[in-house]
């Protein structure tokens, strides 16, 4: 069992999410060690008791569980399979926890090359935001082998209230690629609404009261439409992530003959805001479009 008392933990990419993620296993007893491209990011788990590793090696030979949670595929690839890498220097035994969200072909990858070290590999992209993140109420989509996952479900628990596996490696990046496809569809409309409402001459903050708990109720409704009335298009998800998600998307359904238009829609809008400089804001950053 993975106690507080026999185990050392990991944590790479401590940015938006994986800042009050970190913080969460911290508070919970267990030792951290911490890794990010930005020190300055980590200063507060390092004032909290974390402890700095300059690179991946050093926490894969410090941590027998090490949660991942960095930008794009190539971070993953990098920190993985790169030289200075987890599985070039895990320890057998160890578990890997990548909560990216990255290309399922990726995650299969890694877990086959870790499965020759005897190191478990899982991957468990998340949904929920910096809010769920804070709040520790993220849901958590796994994929990887049931016997690893039971293992680490304890600490998944720290992290998140819905954590569902959905089964062999790469399952729980197919399954976030069904929770990004439905989320930029829905952003659409939750824009269009409040802009509507606007030009209806409404008050949309009354109109939110109406609809958030009605069929047309959603999380990017209840929790983004309002930063949107209120001007704050600060990130609990950056937008040039969510193209990069988007992207994954595309092609994973292009590789399954599948056409997904409301998807390439959403992706070809928040292409233009990146293109207006809009690539570090938060995704309800889209209601500019229809501002601008």
């Amino acid at each position: 069992m993975l106690t507080p008392e026999n185990t050392v933990i990991g944590f790479i990419g401590t940015g938006v999410m994986g800042k009050s993620m970190a913080g969460h296993l911290l508070n919970a007893g267990y030792s951290l060690v911490v890794y990010s491209r930005t020190k300055e990011r980590a200063s507060d788990l390092l004032d909290s008791g974390a402890v700095w590793a300059d690179t991946p090696k050093e926490v894969a030979e410090r941590a027998a569980v090490i949660f991942t949670m960095v930008g794009y595929p190539t971070d993953v690839e990098e920190v993985f399979l790169g030289e200075s890498g987890l599985l070039q220097h895990g320890k057998p035994g160890s578990y890997f926890i990548d909560m990216t969200t990255s290309a399922p072909s990726l995650a299969v990858k890694i877990y086959e090359e870790a499965k020759k070290k005897g190191i478990h590999a899982i991957d468990a992209p998340v949904s929920g935001g910096d809010v769920g993140a804070r709040e520790a109420k993220l849901s958590i989509m796994v994929g990887g082998e049931e016997e690893a996952f039971e293992a680490v479900r304890p600490l998944l628990e720290y992290l998140g209230t819905n954590i569902v596996y959905q089964g062999k490696p790469g399952a729980g990046q197919h399954t976030k690629m069904c929770n990004q496809i439905a989320i930029a569809s829905n952003m659409i409309g939750v824009c269009e609404a409040i802009i509507y409402a606007e030009k209806a001459g409404l008050d949309p903050e009354n109109v939110l009261k109406s609809i958030t708990t009605g069929a047309a109720g959603s999380w990017s409704l209840s929790n983004l439409a309002p930063r949107m009335l209120n001007g704050n298009f600060e990130p609990g998800f950056y937008i040039k992530h969510f193209i990069k998600d988007m992207k994954i998307a595309i092609d994973e359904a292009e590789r399954m003959e599948m056409d997904v238009p409301g998807l390439s829609l959403a992706k070809s809008l928040y292409d233009l805001l990146a293109e207006k400089g809009e690539e570090n804001s938060g995704t309800q950053a889209l209601y500019k479009y229809w501002k601008n």
